[in-house]
């Protein structure tokens, strides 16, 4: 069982819901270390500062605050006495919405909220109130000294935290927006729901894997145990063409439809 990363309460109305706070994801991604390639030995690296040339200890280390112009501001423990605190314990709801009015650009992690034992029954109040009436509950919460937007919304039995970013932290995406001299047709378009029509489904994640680290982690293998690296199955990029969309997507439909069959028969 994982270890809780928090505790505190939820606060909505005069109801209090203590709770514990565990991640809900792990990465799975393979690292690496940086080593001599000729022994093996790991490298490390020093502080070493820039002006004077000298080794600096970790405990002699500022935060430092660069301005456009080149000025540097030093900060020190005091400065930030006076800040607003984000270390409470109080994850307390502002507002309760529909989860799909919620872009979810703006979600950054999930945590799931365990119920301590003297708040099992209003966390299950909490949750099956959410769920009949279609919401989830935007919260203010501090996790690791720092406040943060939230949404709780209930998952079977569970209720889920997905941390929030500020909406000044999202980048203005018109530059990314082709340019609207651009045009489809009806055949482009029609085709092209034909092809989503072909690929819709229920959403299974259970179906996808990574398939680079399943890769990496053979060569991984091959490698501590001393044998041949396993064969590459990597097909070559193809050239980027000017095509018919139209024709494109038929063949994109045909392509589905084969691949469908082949799955119900298998």
């Amino acid at each position: 069982m994982p270890r809780s990363i928090w505790k505190g309460a939820v606060s909505f109305g005069l109801v209090t819901i203590p709770v514990k706070v565990y991640g809900a994801t792990e990465e799975k991604d393979i690292s690496f270390r940086q080593v001599h390639a000729s022994d093996g030995g790991r490298i490390r690296y020093k502080r070493v500062c820039e002006v004077c040339g000298e080794e600096v200890p970790f405990a002699e280390i500022a935060k430092g605050y660069e301005a456009a112009d080149g000025r540097v501001a030093i900060l020190e423990a005091d400065d930030f006495a006076d800040l607003p605190a984000a270390s409470g314990k109080t994850v307390d709801v502002v507002q309760f919405v529909d989860v799909e009015e919620i872009d979810p650009t703006y979600f950054d992690r999930t945590y799931f909220l365990e119920a301590e034992k003297t708040g099992a029954k209003p966390y299950i109040l909490l949750r099956q109130a959410l769920a009949e009436t279609g919401k989830a509950a935007v919260v203010k919460v501090a996790l690791r000294s720092r406040e943060t937007l939230a949404l709780i919304r209930p998952v079977g039995d569970v209720l889920r935290m997905h941390t929030m970013i500020w909406p000044d932290e999202l980048r203005d995406s018109d530059f990314a927006a082709p340019t609207e001299d651009v045009k489809v047709n009806d055949a482009e378009l029609g085709m092209a729901r034909m092809f989503i029509e072909q690929l819709s489904g229920e959403f299974d994640p259970s179906q996808f894997t990574d398939t680079y680290r399943e890769a990496l982690e053979q060569v991984i293998s091959a490698k501590l145990d001393g044998v041949a690296l396993p064969a590459s199955t990597e097909e070559a990029p193809r050239e980027a063409q000017v095509v018919d969309l139209v024709a494109a997507l038929r063949a994109s439909v045909d392509a589905a439809k084969a691949r469908r069959k082949e799955a119900a028969a298998s």
